[in-house]
């Protein structure tokens, strides 16, 4: 937790975020000038509130309480946080709802208490508060609030939650959390017993491709979106698919076997991807422009 202590300084905060988004500087290199800091800002954000949930030492609920009372005071006074007195704003400039901002401060809350998602659904809501919400802001910097735009990037928020929580089964489960739903587990055969002995057992396999195919379903019901956005940003918003369905098929090349090491994409295969998306642009504009609604 020490790299997101509260002496950090408001433009450190800048430096921060990227050491802790792999793939951020090739993705804002994409974005117009004018939305690289406001689009970093919102990812410093979202990692410091994560930072507070999982790594904040002592306790973690009051940290989470403290830190929302000083979000309320950026509509409406002037935060104390150094993070928070270099995002205001952009909250203001953009009108960033105070709904999805409280939203990822909650998520954090729940998993202070909340170990176990009995159902898809009830993960499902979880997702509409640590993931969907990042997706939404995003759009809003972009200029779009509208209900199909909203509707797609849900989809591929979550679809991208899906696959973090199919990576890092064992990690969560060192935290005390499995975010496996588990009324899946008990279909397939798969206990807490294999998750703690980090047995990729063939019913642990099955289910993890169950799990996959769902996140898949996600991101594919989520591509259009990009299609709607103008601009070189439409690239961003195509790797972040890209992205997600990339590490659930190295997670198919691994068998599901996700104790042995972090299953990730490479250097090369990123390459790819970016590739990939830049000739769907080419191609793309060479489409009629899209005829869904606006913002």
């Amino acid at each position: 937790m020490a790299a997101t202590q509260d002496d950090i300084r408001g433009a450190d905060f800048l430096h921060w975020s990227k050491k802790h988004y792999e793939n951020f500087t090739v993705v804002s290199l994409l974005l117009p000038r004018r939305l690289r800091r406001p689009v970093r800002l919102l990812y410093a954000y979202c990692r410091y509130v994560d930072d507070l949930g999982d790594e904040a030492p002592g306790d973690r609920l009051a940290r989470l309480d403290a830190f929302e009372q000083d979000l309320e005071r950026c509509y409406g006074g002037t935060p104390r946080h150094p993070l928070l007195q270099t995002f205001q704003p952009v909250i203001v400039q953009y009108g960033l709802p105070r709904g999805e901002l409280w939203a990822l401060i909650e998520a954090n809350r729940m998993d202070q208490v909340v170990r176990r998602y009995e159902t898809f659904s009830d993960l499902v809501h979880y997702c509409r508060h640590s993931a969907m919400p990042v997706g939404r802001l995003f759009l809003k910097l972009l200029g779009y609030d509208d209900a199909r735009r909203i509707q797609l990037s849900d989809a591929t928020r979550t679809g991208l939650q899906l696959v973090n929580f199919l990576q890092d089964v064992g990690e969560d489960y060192e935290k005390g959390r499995i975010y496996l739903p588990g009324d899946d587990m008990a279909r397939f055969g798969v206990s807490e017993e294999h998750i703690a002995r980090r047995d990729a057992t063939p019913e642990f396999r099955t289910l993890m491709q169950f799990e996959a195919d769902r996140a898949r379903a996600l991101l594919y019901a989520g591509l259009p979106l990009a299609e709607t956005v103008e601009g070189l940003a439409r690239v961003d918003v195509r790797l972040f698919s890209y992205g997600g369905l990339a590490v659930l098929d190295a997670l198919a090349d691994a068998r599901y076997d996700v104790f042995g090491r972090r299953v990730r994409v490479g250097k090369l295969r990123k390459a790819g991807l970016f590739l990939r998306a830049a000739l769907w642009l080419l191609r793309s504009r060479r489409l009629p422009p899209w005829k869904g609604e606006c913002r």
